[in-house]
């Protein structure tokens, strides 16, 4: 027969949760997740109550989990069933053993009612203040880059396909919503280039792969000297890298005017536009066609991937750390995942930072 969990059980086990290393308990000490508070109730314009019916989840409480979700890339049903059976999670949550859980519908619903609300742009400059009131300030000139965010890939037809690419609906799709809600009408396939390896046998294969790929593009900018995320955009897998440069990608208040990229954003277009608005181009520059490279530019830009590689630890963070993927359909969807992702990203970061000072 086993005995009844009392209450100082529970902090016995909580105290060497803390003792091993809570990253939860790490984001409670560090992050203020009040602030978002004003922004969440703005999105989800919540009724006094006075109609009765159940009391909504407090939203800050919703919020923090979606960052639990966020930051160990779970579904709605996974992140319930957690909620009720770790301990961590539920002091991150502020809940007791008694206390009622939201269930996965109730996540699935919060999280649609903030996507709904274009609320997540709010929700990152928020906590993006909070970085530059705890002395972040963007710095050291900015780093942009994008990488590729996969999503569930879809079997159409090429009829299909062509329709989806000129902005249509299929017509067999419009008068069945079920299909519809489940088809992706903004993702989009595109080629993936990977450096080819050398075989088994010492040969080199003559071409590098090209890998097809299904889903979206995160493209961010990046401070040098912090490295948090401070601009960002979500586009479909197909789109360029270089014509978002002009598209709200640069940050205008990084101390610094420098701006360093890989050759996807090397067009006289970016460089006029970069010129005029005071930045100054450290952009890889590209190979000269059927030419070999020039020995001074081979060692610019060797210089210039010295400082453009930060980026790449960004992105790693979140695919290894976060499995950062795409479950949704849709790119208001979409965005709002790596929106997520971004700002825990940041809250990741930014614990990090915290500590190196703490024990400086």
């Amino acid at each position: 027969m086993m005995k009844q969990a009392g209450f100082f059980d529970v902090e016995e086990r909580l105290a060497r949760l803390s003792g091993l290393g809570d990253q939860l308990e790490a984001f409670s000490r560090t992050v203020d997740f009040e602030v978002f508070r004003p922004d969440l109730e703005k999105a989800l314009a919540y009724s006094d109550g006075s109609k009765g019916g159940r009391p909504p989840f407090d939203p800050v409480l919703m919020f923090k989990i979606l960052v639990i979700q966020t930051l160990n890339n779970l579904s709605d049903e996974r992140t319930e069933y957690l909620i009720n059976d770790r301990l961590s999670f539920m002091r991150f949550l502020g809940l007791g053993l008694s206390d009622r859980v939201p269930d996965a519908k109730t996540v699935w619903l919060y999280q649609k009612r903030l996507t709904q609300a274009g609320a997540i742009d709010g929700l990152f400059n928020r906590f993006d203040a909070t970085l530059r009131n705890a002395g972040y300030l963007p710095m050291s000139g900015q780093i942009l880059d994008a990488t590729l965010v996969a999503a569930p890939k879809q079997r159409n037809t090429n009829a299909e396909k062509a329709d989806l690419r000129e902005g249509r609906i299929p017509e067999d799709w419009q008068d069945k919503p079920a299909k519809l809600s489940h088809k992706d009408r903004h993702a989009r396939w595109t080629l993936k280039f990977t450096k080819a390896k050398r075989q088994d046998d010492g040969a080199m294969p003559s071409s590098d792969l090209a890998i097809p790929f299904f889903g979206y593009k995160s493209h961010v900018s990046i401070d040098r000297k912090y490295r948090f995320i401070r601009k960002w955009k979500t586009t479909h897998a197909a789109a360029s890298d270089g014509a978002r440069l002009r598209e709200g990608l640069l940050d205008k208040t990084n101390t610094a005017s420098t701006v360093w990229a890989d050759t996807a954003y090397r067009s006289k277009a970016n460089e006029d536009f970069m010129e005029e608005q005071g930045f100054v181009s450290k952009v890889h520059r590209k190979k000269p066609h059927l030419k070999p490279m020039p020995r001074h530019l081979q060692k610019s830009n060797a210089g210039k991937s010295v400082i453009r590689s930060r980026v790449e630890h960004v992105f790693a963070d979140q695919k290894s750390q976060m499995g950062l993927f795409v479950r949704t359909v849709g790119i208001t969807r979409a965005t709002m995942r790596i929106g997520l992702a971004n700002i825990v990203y940041n809250m990741r970061r930014f614990l990090f930072l915290e500590r190196i000072s703490a024990n400086a």
